[in-house]
């Protein structure tokens, strides 16, 4: 689920988002949530710690968002904060919050894992967003990005709508990311083996059929205006 909140100003959230007040997304998302888990999904909550308040967009450009941690942590980031023991992965937002780190948060140790591990204690999978958007551009190649974002706390790295050319972006990603390996630039986790094999279903999801006859979805329909 996005959890960022709609601030007005952002075309690319817009209304991707479930609200302005970070109650009703938290609420809101928290539903999402359990019923991806009924039709065997897991989520993954984004774009940390919230891409809402600045109206650029990181597919195009670099978004900066001048607030204080304080700030950010006080509304955009609560949902990350209530459903830390829920969401099963995060995405981080390719926005630079240059008052809490120079980087963007997606290649920031400090709100990857001082701040969305350490104080807002999330265990779950941390997922990389798209390193052929704009607002990776600053960390160099994709591979470049790839170690930078691996090395701040990321499990899991996304090179996106690569597939042209029999896929050579993602095999030259593949490559570079083994001689980085290889050459001490990333460690490989164990931690992070866990986080990846974790998102794996652990129950088979409810047939169509069924899920259509259970109680939950059947009083979900009634509440819908």
């Amino acid at each position: 689920p996005v959890l960022d909140l709609d601030h007005g100003p952002s075309g690319v959230i817009g209304d991707r988002a479930f609200h302005r007040d970070p109650r009703v997304v938290a609420l809101l998302a928290k539903s999402v949530m359990h019923g991806m888990l009924l039709a065997g999904m897991a989520s993954c909550g984004k774009h940390f710690p919230g891409h809402g308040f600045v109206a650029a967009d990181s597919h195009h450009e670099v978004p900066v968002d001048a607030r204080t941690l304080a700030a950010i942590l006080a509304d955009d980031a609560r949902p990350y904060e209530w459903l830390s023991t829920s969401l099963a992965s995060v995405m981080p937002a390719h926005v630079i919050y240059p008052k809490v780190d120079a980087l963007p948060a997606g290649f920031s140790a400090r709100w990857l894992q001082d701040i969305l591990r350490g104080q807002l204690g999330f265990t779950g999978a941390i997922f990389s967003d798209d390193l052929s958007m704009q607002g990776a551009s600053g960390a160099g190649t994709p591979t470049e990005a790839a170690v930078a974002a691996l090395e701040a706390g990321c499990d899991m790295v996304l090179l996106c709508n690569q597939s042209l050319d029999g896929g050579t972006a993602l095999d030259a990603l593949l490559d570079g990311l083994e001689r980085a390996l290889s050459k001490g630039r990333w460690q490989a986790s164990a931690d992070g083996e866990a986080r990846r094999l974790a998102l794996l279903p652990q129950l088979a999801p409810l047939p169509w059929d069924e899920l259509m006859h259970h109680a939950p979805y059947l009083r979900a329909l009634d509440r819908l205006p």
